[in-house]
């Protein structure tokens, strides 16, 4: 029986073992996948203590997406580019990082009309969604907390143009509004919006509906909520950690009926 769990802190909420073990059994994978409290100081040593041969990979949350870059053997160009990593996989003993979030943002961005764009944060999901915009749109608006993260979100954006704002600013003139952030710290920009015209992807969905999301809906604006960014980065890490091929759009299907369920 192979091993996988999700890793991070606080990490009850997490609906990955569900999602994971849904997966394992559709497929018929001999394998099982919890949920593990984790902090920084922690990751280093049971990453060394894991016997690869056992386990199929580790999803990360926060806060082990960016402190993971130095811990693995290896890390995949992507999640260098975007400073990020959710996915750790064993290759011959060694471990290597990469970003299901990213893949899963650029798949979701091609369904989307986007030509202006803000992204509300500049953590390591923020970089994903950025890195995920170049090609995309030639720039876009970034809201900050502060700016001690803007060096990291410039080398996620390669040529993406990047203009930096304060948190506060306002969100009525977007196609696309990202919000990154974790609960609450959003909520104060949903008292300033009284107007839209976009569509805002939340990438939280643990408290829903968060304030931002209750004003979109509202003002009868298009939201893409957090489940769909768990189920799209959950379909690559399934087919990373099985091994197994299998139609994205099917089991994309059944997931997402799973976690609206619970």
């Amino acid at each position: 029986m192979m091993r996988a769990a999700v890793l991070g802190s606080p990490i009850s909420h997490s609906l990955s073992p569900r999602i994971h073990n849904a997966a394992y059994q559709e497929l018929g994978f001999p394998g099982i996948y919890t949920a593990m409290e984790m902090v920084d100081s922690d990751f280093p040593d049971f990453l060394k203590s894991l016997d690869t041969s056992e386990w199929a990979g580790l999803s990360l949350t926060m806060p082990l997406k960016e402190s993971a870059l130095g811990i693995v053997d290896f890390v995949d160009p992507v999640a260098a580019q975007i400073s990020s990593g959710n996915t750790v996989f064993f290759d011959d003993g060694k471990s290597i990082l990469c970003s299901t979030d990213h893949l899963a943002f650029a798949r979701i961005f091609q369904n989307v009309e986007i030509s202006k764009v803000a992204v509300i944060g500049g953590g390591g999901t923020a970089r994903a969604a950025i890195g995920a915009l170049t090609g995309l749109v030639p720039g876009a608006d970034v809201l900050l907390r502060s700016r001690d993260r803007i060096s990291k979100l410039q080398q996620a954006g390669l040529d993406l143009k990047l203009n930096f704002l304060p948190l506060d600013s306002s969100l009525s003139d977007y196609d696309l509004v990202v919000s990154t952030l974790p609960a609450g710290a959003a909520d104060s920009l949903a008292l300033s919006v009284h107007e839209g015209k976009g569509t805002l992807f939340e990438v939280l969905y643990n408290p829903w509906p968060t304030a931002l999301v209750a004003k979109w809906q509202e003002l009868n604006l298009p939201v893409i909520d957090g489940f769909t960014l768990l189920v799209e980065q959950a379909l690559d890490q399934i087919r990373i950690m099985t091994g197994r091929e299998f139609d994205y759009t099917q089991m994309r299907h059944f997931l997402n009926e799973l976690v609206r369920a619970a």
